[in-house]
C-alpha cells in the first residue's frame, strides 16, 4: 500500500507539473494554426537542411515551452508543411533553449556557470545534428504517425496537391451542434475555406475549439506516460540506478538513464541535479540536463503522437549516442 501511495503521489506530481505547460503548447499550436500564414511561415524557413535544424533549434526562445509543450507545436509545424529538419529541431531543443530553462539552470548552478552555457550549447549542437541526419530521409511521411502523414504533401516531385495542409491536421474540430469533425475530411476542408481569411470572432472561437480538442488528445498520452514513469520510479529503486555512479563513464549512464525514468520538467530538472552534486561528477549532471529534456518517458508518449515508433527509437538513439559522446568529451577534458 506504501508504494501504491508513493506512486499515486509521483503519478499527480508529474501531471500537476506537466499540464500547465502541455496547454501553453496546445495554444502556441493553435495561433499556429489560426493567426499565422503558413506560405509565410515556411518562406521564411532555411532551405538548407543544416541550417533549417539550426534555425529550428533557436525558436525555442520565441516559444518558451518545455518537454510537453514542445510536441504540440512541432506537430503543428509539420503540418503546417514547416521543413522536416526545423521541426525535429524546435522538438529536441524548444525545452532547453529558451529563457525560462536557461534562467533556472543559472539559479541552480549559479557557481558552475560552465554547466548553464555547456547546456546550452550541447543541446543546441545536438537538435541541430539530429534534424539534419533526419534531413537524408526525402519523403518524411513513413515515419509520420498517420494523422499527420496526411496532412503533409508530397516531396515536390510532380504536382502539388492542391489541397491546403494548413486544413489537414489530423486532429479535431468542433462543427455544428457540437459535433466534433476531423480536420483531414473533405467535409471539413469544403466548409472551412482559408481559415486566416475568416472573420476574428470565427478564428477565435476555432482557437477556443481546438485547444479543447487537442488537450483531450495529447492529455489522454501525458496520463499514460506520466503512470509509466511513476511506476518505474516506485518498481526500479533509485539506489540501483545510483550505485553505478561510480566512475566517469558509468555515471553519465546512470543519469541519463534516471533523466528518462524520473521525467522531470525542464524548468526545475536543474535543482533536481543539483541534488546529485556531491556525489556524481559535473560531466554527468549535465547529461541529466542535456538528455532529459528532450528524451524522457512523457516525452516519448506525447512523440508518438507525431512520430511511428520506429523514428521515436532513431532519436532516442541519436540524442543518447550524442549526449554520451559530448559529456565524455567534457569530463576527460576538463573532468
Amino acid at each position: 500500500m506504501t508504494q501504491f501511495n508513493t506512486g499515486f503521489t509521483l503519478f499527480l506530481s508529474l501531471l500537476v507539473e506537466a499540464i500547465p505547460f502541455l496547454l501553453l503548447g496546445v495554444l502556441f499550436s493553435g495561433l499556429l494554426l489560426l493567426f499565422i500564414d503558413e506560405g509565410k511561415l515556411i518562406a521564411a524557413m532555411p532551405k538548407n537542411p543544416l541550417l533549417g535544424a539550426f534555425a529550428g533549434s533557436l525558436i525555442g526562445f520565441l516559444f518558451p515551452v518545455c518537454e510537453c509543450g514542445n510536441v504540440p507545436v512541432a506537430r503543428r509545424l509539420l503540418m503546417q508543411g514547416v521543413p522536416a529538419p526545423v521541426a525535429i529541431g524546435f522538438l529536441l531543443a524548444a525545452p532547453t533553449i529558451n529563457p525560462i530553462v536557461i534562467w533556472a539552470t543559472w539559479t541552480a548552478f549559479r557557481d558552475q556557470p560552465e554547466i548553464v552555457l555547456l547546456r546550452v550549447l550541447c543541446s543546441l549542437a545536438i537538435a541541430t545534428i539530429i534534424g539534419w541526419v533526419f534531413s537524408a530521409q526525402a519523403d518524411l511521411r513513413p515515419m509520420l504517425h498517420p494523422l499527420v502523414a496526411c496532412s503533409i504533401p508530397a516531396p515536390k516531385l510532380g504536382k502539388k496537391d492542391s489541397t491546403p495542409s494548413l486544413l489537414q491536421s489530423g486532429t479535431f474540430m468542433l462543427g455544428g451542434k457540437g459535433t466534433s469533425i476531423r480536420m483531414d475530411t473533405p467535409e471539413f476542408i469544403a466548409a472551412a475555406g482559408s481559415i486566416t481569411s475568416k472573420p476574428l470572432k470565427d478564428r477565435l472561437r476555432l482557437f477556443l475549439e481546438n485547444t479543447v480538442q487537442e488537450l483531450r488528445e495529447l492529455g489522454a498520452v501525458l496520463v499514460l506516460g506520466s503512470a509509466i514513469a511513476a511506476t518505474l520510479q516506485v518498481a526500479v529503486p533509485r539506489e540501483i540506478i545510483l550505485s553505478l555512479g561510480q566512475d566517469p563513464i558509468t555515471s553519465i549512464v546512470a543519469m541519463m538513464v534516471l533523466a528518462a525514468v524520473v521525467s522531470i520538467c525542464s524548468t526545475v530538472d536543474s535543482f533536481f541535479a543539483l541534488s546529485f552534486a556531491s556525489a556524481f561528477t559535473s560531466a554527468s549532471l549535465l547529461a541529466f540536463l542535456v538528455f532529459g529534456p528532450m528524451i524522457d518517458l512523457k516525452a516519448i508518449g506525447l512523440m508518438l503522437s507525431i512520430f511511428k515508433s520506429r523514428a521515436v527509437f532513431y532519436l532516442l538513439a541519436l540524442a543518447a549516442q550524442l549526449t554520451f559522446l559530448f559529456t565524455l568529451i567534457y569530463q576527460i577534458s576538463f573532468g
